[in-house]
């Protein structure tokens, strides 16, 4: 491997790794949210819907501008949006700027998190699943590192003041991502509307997007709602509810690190399948758990069950249209993300209805409609490509 195609892994990485800490910062706050503005779980889950609603904004927008301009000005444009909304979070007084926040944290996540991807999958000489999966190691360091910050630090600053502190401290990539070159792009031209067209009919993009949809919406609403939920059942105070959100996080972390090698060795559709019943089982020990050991299990389940997910399928599309990977990758994760909102908010609705011991029974839900499209994706891309 060349040194630009190493450079330009860093720089994924460190896109990646801040994705990580826009995709739990709603869950961090939630609590304290519903507390502090004295709102109902379904306005919780408003503000919660607000984050995957960035991100697909973002999402939209990634994928056709690396594809024609390249990658090194969005993901500057991008990690300064964040460091914007992060100061917003850390200093808000009223619901508006938290929201307004929320939403553009989103926006700048969504544009990092597929265009790191896709960037990943552009200088990725084979393996593009299991290079992807290494990517979201550092999604997870990220994730994992923020509510660990918080909960650890807790007696010597307040939760603004280490989010504000983090805020300042991405100034870092932003420079290192002006001083590095990343791959020209693959477009001289303009946009090609009809290989786009054509792209969007296709059964098996189709199939795989609508996998994301529910992919992304059980990963969603567990980085979300797990903390309210420990919280509401388990009875679980702050600082253990922000513990388990870590070992969470951990427990796909370290099972993306394995990944990385499996998948080099393993179907990729068998470590799939293989995924989703892990998940299923954790959100059946949650079903039936009374306690915080054994809730932390059924979290430890989740996590690893739900990270083949995306590093899989998205590494499907980079194989399926590598020449316009970018757009591939925006489409899916469009679709991905309109799961990630409507999940989201249906927690919330099922929350202040019916309570929200109805968590696990939402997600083993979600991961049977996985399991079976699953088939059917796995049966289209076997006449394309090697799964």
């Amino acid at each position: 491997m060349n040194r630009q195609k190493k450079l330009a892994f860093i720089a994924a990485y460190s896109g990646i790794f801040i994705f990580g800490i826009c995709a739990v910062s709603v869950g961090l706050i939630l609590p304290d949210v519903i507390t502090k503005y004295s709102i109902s779980e379904i306005e919780a889950g408003v503000i919660a819907s607000l984050l995957p609603f960035g991100i697909l904004a973002g999402s939209f927008i990634f994928g056709p501008v690396v594809d024609r301009y390249g990658y090194k000005y969005l993901l500057i444009f991008c990690v300064l949006f964040v460091i914007l909304s992060l100061e917003g979070i850390a200093y808000s007084e009223n619901l508006f700027l938290l929201k307004s926040s929320v939403f553009i944290i989103g926006f700048g996540g969504g544009i990092l998190n597929g265009s790191t991807s896709a960037l990943v999958s552009d200088i990725s000489d084979g393996n593009i699943g299991a290079n992807l999966s290494i990517l979201g190691v550092y999604f997870g360091i990220g994730a994992f590192g923020m509510p660990l910050l918080i909960g650890s630090l807790s007696n010597i600053f307040t939760s603004s003041e280490i989010i504000a502190y983090i805020g300042f401290f991405l100034f870092i990539p932003v420079v290192y991502f002006i001083l590095i070159s990343f791959p020209k792009p693959k477009m001289a031209r303009q946009f090609p509307f009809k290989e786009f067209l054509q792209m969007t009919k296709d059964p098996v993009v189709i199939l795989i997007g609508i996998f994301l949809f529910f992919e992304s919406g059980v990963e969603g609403i567990t980085n979300s709602w797990t903390t309210t939920y420990l919280r509401d059942v388990v009875i679980a105070e702050k600082g253990p509810s922000l513990f388990a959100l870590s070992v969470l996080v951990l427990s796909l972390t370290l099972t993306r690190i394995v990944l990385g090698y499996v998948l080099r060795r393993v179907s990729s559709a068998r470590i799939q399948l293989i995924s989703i019943c892990i998940a299923a089982a954790g959100a059946l020990v949650l079903m039936f758990s009374v306690t915080y050991g054994s809730t932390l299990l059924g979290l430890i389940l989740l996590g690893a069950g739900f990270a083949s997910g995306f590093p899989i399928f998205l590494g499907y599309v980079g194989e399926l249209y590598k020449e316009m990977s970018g757009t591939a990758f925006s489409f899916v994760m469009v679709i991905a993300l309109i799961g990630n909102m409507i999940i989201n908010y249906l927690m919330g609705v099922i929350a202040q209805v019916a309570g929200m011991k109805h968590f696990s029974s939402l997600l083993l839900s979600c991961l049977v409609i996985m399991l079976i499209v699953l088939y059917f994706v796995v049966k289209q891309l076997r006449l394309k490509i090697k799964v």
